[in-house]
């Protein structure tokens, strides 16, 4: 499901994995801001890292 959220709604994803209040979130808000694909890339790399 996190996958899911993090291609299609790369913040959400992000957002669900390491909360609303982190640097990843945010950064990843801006990337998406910006460009959809950057935010993509930086959300599943957020996600699949572990």
């Amino acid at each position: 499901m996190a996958l899911v959220l993090a291609f299609l709604l790369p913040p959400l994803g992000v957002g669900w994995k390491r909360g609303l209040l982190s640097v990843a979130f945010w950064l990843n808000l801006v990337l998406t801001a910006f460009f959809w694909v950057p935010g993509s890339i930086h959300a599943l790399w957020v996600v699949t890292d572990e």
